[in-house]
């Protein structure tokens, strides 16, 4: 059976999803997104969509940052996912990417006509079983930042940013790339936050140092403090401060929860870290709705 994806309202093979070259999201980059995560539990025969209120919540926030004409109800944005998820039958992991993007001829300060499409998946881990973490550099790129492009809306122009910080790392031999933002502290990954472990505490950066506001970063940090009772602190991190870390992880929807194993070849485990593996297993847990509490994140698609 062919891919299916949702397309300005219809259900239709991927193949026959297209859009006008001359439209600004082509040519500008013009578009908001979400990648979002659904997860198959097998003893529950059920595939669970994780966090989806807070995808649309902060998918209607790009919408809004960036002017788009927002035709879009809670429950057209809802019920158009699930409804692809259902029509593809997937019972496995998945992603999905919901984009809403400015269709038409217009251009780059255009606000409408918005339109929209939803591509689910399959998707496994973003780690190979043959490997135990990522090796990172620190980018010469500089973050975004809110006074230039701000991280706070998934915009697609905006990944540029991450996409020659990427390709940097993967020319000089990496596997990953960590920004620094324009004070010089560390910022984030690619596409993901980043949690460093210092004496047993769990260290992030704040909001305000130009990272998206993420939603697993979020959940890491409910996790930490409220299931396993892990100190977490939010604050400004220093570049060495990376070098002396006993644990680095990187997560967000698509990479999870990923472990850092060396920045600029400064090593910092030859394996994961006891505290990220916790965190990993925990998340996981979630996921798969192996955790009560939780629930409430969870939205089943069957």
């Amino acid at each position: 059976m062919s891919r299916l994806i949702w397309f300005k309202g219809e259900i239709i093979p991927v193949e026959d999803a297209n859009i006008n070259v001359l439209s600004p999201t082509s040519q500008f980059g013009a578009n908001v997104f979400e990648g979002i995560r659904a997860y198959w539990s097998e003893s529950k025969e059920q595939l669970y969509v994780f966090r989806l209120n807070e995808h649309i919540k902060r998918l209607k926030q790009s919408i809004k940052l960036m002017h788009f004409d927002n035709k879009f109800s809670d429950d057209e944005l809802i019920n158009s996912l699930l409804s692809v998820i259902k029509a593809n039958n997937y019972k496995e992991d998945i992603a999905i990417r919901q984009t809403v993007f400015l269709d038409g001829d217009g251009s780059w300060a255009s606000t409408g006509p918005v339109d929209m499409f939803i591509a689910p998946i399959p998707r496994g881990r973003t780690l190979s079983e043959s490997k135990n973490g990522f090796r990172c550099q620190v980018s010469s790129w500089e973050r975004i930042n809110d006074n230039s492009m701000s991280p706070r809306s998934k915009v697609g122009a905006n990944y540029i940013n991450s996409r020659v910080a990427q390709i940097e790392a993967l020319k000089n031999g990496f596997d990953s790339t960590i920004f620094l933002n324009n004070r010089g502290t560390v910022s984030e990954g690619p596409g993901s936050c980043i949690f460093i472990v210092r004496d047993e505490q769990l260290i992030t950066p704040p909001l305000t140092a130009s990272v998206l506001e993420s939603i697993t970063r979020n959940t890491i940090i409910e996790i930490a403090k409220n299931v396993l009772d892990i100190e977490v602190v939010e604050r400004e991190i220093d570049r060495t401060e990376l070098y002396i870390s006993d644990e680095i992880f990187l997560c967000g929807s698509a990479v999870e929860v990923l472990p850092i194993l060396s920045v600029d070849h400064h090593l910092i485990s030859t394996k994961i870290g006891s505290i990220t593996e916790k965190l990993q297993n925990e998340y996981f847990r979630i996921l798969r709705n192996e955790n009560a509490d939780y629930e409430h994140w969870l939205t089943e698609v069957y």
